[in-house]
């Protein structure tokens, strides 16, 4: 099955020969290599483009293992640029397996990849385009190599709207099976519940995890799961790396440092199987350096990780909102506030509540609540308290788990259901 990716297709046709490398990142197994060799060929081809000048390697194939060095690479390539006067598209497939521990990890020791890919930049008759499973890719270093000459493009997994494209469900039962099993592609052709839990908890034994060990010395492997436990346990929860190791040590006796979990966050993030959201402070317009809430970049991984014991439905809303809003280039925080309150003795107290979601993309700002529903007073006074206490102009959002169409109150909050919302990527800013 074909799954359209029509928003990452665009992107790729809109940088077509701009004279910058097309960085693809994105979580393993989301759809990097299917849209750049199936989609995007298949546009190249139909656009007239002639197959033999598409050079494709796929380093993670083992049939292109003695490519991964970077001097043998270089040597192939350019042996399949043979008329300067034609133009010439390189599709390069996980391009991290031709870049070194020892480069990855020492600042002042060059990665020979990048200066392969400035080479053929230079020969001006080459489009190249890579595709890598890791945030050190398109790191400071890889800006600094390239000097602004990188096109960065990041492929999630399916959002809700291009599963439910072609899911062949109503959008109610569409949005269940979401999420509960996520977005990875490869989850279009299985059908049986069983596949599906076995193919997404096998990802994380012989991909993930490998994938890190490749790259990293990780010591405590044992810690490094127990860690991608606790945080598919707990989205939508403040956490640092200090209570983190507080909760992996009292779990087996075995004592674990906050600078080893701050460690493996990192290896966990950098591989894109989790997203960090900081927390803002709205009044004060600040960053705190800590705690964070950390989201699982797929919910069916993290259903999966966790063999669907824990199903709280608000957090998993909260995460597929996350998501979506991450796909659609927004920079999502976690706002903080503090608020006056009266207790029952009459007392005036400081509160500090949290906005859900704090969003920024260039000049657009919003303030976003996610809430599986808005029955009861005391419900609605929580969920709105502190979109209230917020004094700016900017847009303020509540999400409901409803099919109910975007209405505003007489404070000027947009309420909207959480199926639109989902499949109407203007919505927020119409």
């Amino acid at each position: 099955m074909v799954i359209p990716r029509d928003t990452y297709l665009q992107q790729l046709i809109e940088s077509r020969f701009n004279n910058l490398v097309k960085v693809l990142t994105g979580l393993r197994r989301s759809g990097k290599s299917f849209l750049l060799f199936k989609i995007y060929r298949d546009y190249l081809i139909a656009d007239g483009v002639r197959a033999e000048n598409i050079i494709e390697v796929a380093l993670d194939d083992d049939a292109y293992e003695e490519l991964r060095d970077p001097k043998k690479l270089s040597a192939y390539i350019r042996s399949q640029i043979i008329d300067e006067h034609q133009q010439y598209y390189v599709l390069l497939d996980e391009a991290q397996y031709a870049i070194t521990r020892e480069e990855m990890r020492n600042s002042d020791r060059p990665i020979r990849l990048y200066g392969i890919l400035n080479g053929l930049l230079r020969l001006g008759n080459v489009d190249v385009y890579v595709t890598g499973s890791n945030s050190k890719f398109l790191s400071s270093d890889i800006m600094t190599e390239f000097r602004g000459r990188s096109d960065d493009i990041h492929v999630n997994p399916l959002s809700f709207a291009e599963f439910h494209a072609v899911a062949g469900l109503g959008t109610t039962e569409a949005y269940e099976e979401y999420a509960r099993f996520g977005g990875m592609p490869h989850l279009m052709s299985l059908e049986e519940e069983e596949k599906k839990i076995h193919y997404l908890s096998k990802l994380f034994s012989e991909v993930y995890f490998k994938d890190i060990s490749e790259r990293h010395t990780v010591s405590r492997p044992l810690i490094l799961s127990q860690l991608t436990d606790v945080l598919c346990s707990s989205v939508g929860s403040l956490t640092n790396a200090s209570k983190l190791a507080r909760t992996i040590s009292s779990r087996d006796g075995d004592a674990v440092s906050s600078e080893t979990i701050a460690t493996y966050l990192g290896y966990l993030t950098d591989s894109f199987l989790f997203k960090e959201a900081k927390r803002f402070d709205v009044k004060g317009k600040r960053y705190f350096h800590y705690p964070s809430k950390f989201f699982c970049t797929d919910i069916g991984l993290r259903n999966a990780r966790l063999s669907l014991r824990q199903q709280d439905e608000g957090h998993m809303m909260e995460n597929i909102i996350f998501n979506e809003l991450v796909a659609r280039g927004y920079l999502v925080d976690v706002g903080v506030l503090e608020v006056i309150e009266s207790s029952m003795a009459g007392k005036q107290q400081q509160k500090q509540v949290e906005v859900d979601f704090v969003i920024n993309r260039g000049p657009e700002k919003l303030y976003i609540q996610s809430t599986l529903s808005m029955e009861g007073e005391e419900k609605k006074r929580q969920e709105l308290r502190p979109l209230y206490a917020i004094r700016d102009n900017f847009k303020k959002v509540v999400i409901t788990k409803t099919h109910a169409k975007p209405w505003t109150d007489e404070m000027g909050i947009l309420h909207v259901g959480l199926y639109q919302f989902l499949l109407d990527r203007s919505l927020l800013t119409s």
